[in-house]
This record gives structure tokens, C-alpha cells and sequence, in this order.
């Protein structure tokens, strides 16, 4: 069985990340994942998947081996786009920003995950929702520890959503 061709992360260089124009929007990726098989159910959450980042990135890993989860930040490159945005989901009738779905103006994805181990410049995590060969744009640890550790706890989701996981 082939693989298919892995991609390649564009060089990374500071300048492309520090002299930009401030009403334009560009993103380089840091790396993609990478799934043991392309064929693996991207919505098991069971599953352990790599991050693989830009080599010369490593170091910017030092110390997150001390965090049990992390956000994974990625660019959803295979929604299909079309010229008019979508306002609401497809069938649900909800609007898209009510949804987790691929189909919002910016395809970005987030991920918070479980990290297994780091080795260099590649974390295994599980339970990452994205695609073999995904690009990740940024991790990020969790939980927020800025002016103290933020964890929600007294989270409410709608009525919907807890009847489709009853069902579940």
C-alpha cells in the first residue's frame, strides 16, 4: 500500500512572520499531522496522531512536555469554499458559529488534546479531529494560566446537542 507524498513544511523565516501588512491576514504553518494511516477515522478520539513541526521550531517546544493538554490550532485546507458564504449549517438551520463545523468564513480548527509525548520537533497527542497532512498553525497549552488557571466547569451546551449525545 503507498502512502501518499507527505508535504513539505515552506521554509520558516522570521522575516515572513515580522514584516507583514497589518490589514492582510497570512499564515505560514509551523507543520501538519501526521496519522499512522490516511484511511484513520479523524473523529476517533481514542487515537494518537503526531504534530510534526518545522524542524528549526524544536527548541519553541521546550517545556511542553510539562502540560498534560495543549490546543492544537490548524487550517481545515480541505473545506471546500464557495464564493458566497454560508450563514447557516447545512440541514440543522443553526448558524455556522453555533456549529463546530468545517464550513465558517475562516476554516481555522482547534483541538484540545491530550499530549502523549514530545521528541524534538514532533508532539504525539491524542484525540486530534484533523486529517493526515493537516497544517497546524500554532499549540498552544491548556488551561489558561494568565491570571490564574481558567478551566470552565459550569459549561452549558443547548438542548439539541444533549439529545443527539443521549442518543449517541
Amino acid at each position: 500500500m503507498s502512502r501518499k507524498k507527505r508535504r513539505q513544511t515552506p521554509e520558516w523565516k522570521w522575516e515572513q512572520a515580522l514584516i507583514r501588512d497589518p490589514k492582510k491576514i497570512e499564515m505560514i504553518p509551523i507543520g501538519f499531522v501526521s496519522r499512522t494511516s490516511p484511511n484513520e477515522n479523524d473523529r476517533d478520539r481514542s487515537l494518537v496522531s503526531k504534530v510534526v513541526l518545522d524542524e528549526r521550531l524544536a527548541p519553541a517546544l521546550d517545556g511542553i512536555e510539562d502540560w498534560s493538554h495543549v490546543f492544537v490550532i490548524f487550517w481545515l485546507d480541505r473545506v471546500v469554499r464557495t464564493e458566497e458564504p454560508a450563514l447557516h449549517h447545512p440541514g440543522s438551520g443553526l448558524g455556522i458559529f453555533a456549529a463546530r463545523s468545517p464550513i465558517h468564513p475562516n476554516p481555522i480548527g482547534l483541538t484540545l488534546v491530550e499530549l502523549v509525548e514530545r521528541e524534538k520537533n514532533i508532539l504525539w497527542v491524542r484525540g486530534l479531529d484533523a486529517y493526515d497532512g493537516t497544517p497546524v498553525l500554532d499549540i498552544k497549552p491548556y488551561p489558561d494560566w494568565e491570571q490564574d488557571l481558567i478551566v470552565v466547569t459550569d459549561f452549558r451546551v443547548p438542548e439539541w446537542l444533549t439529545k443527539i449525545l443521549k442518543r449517541g
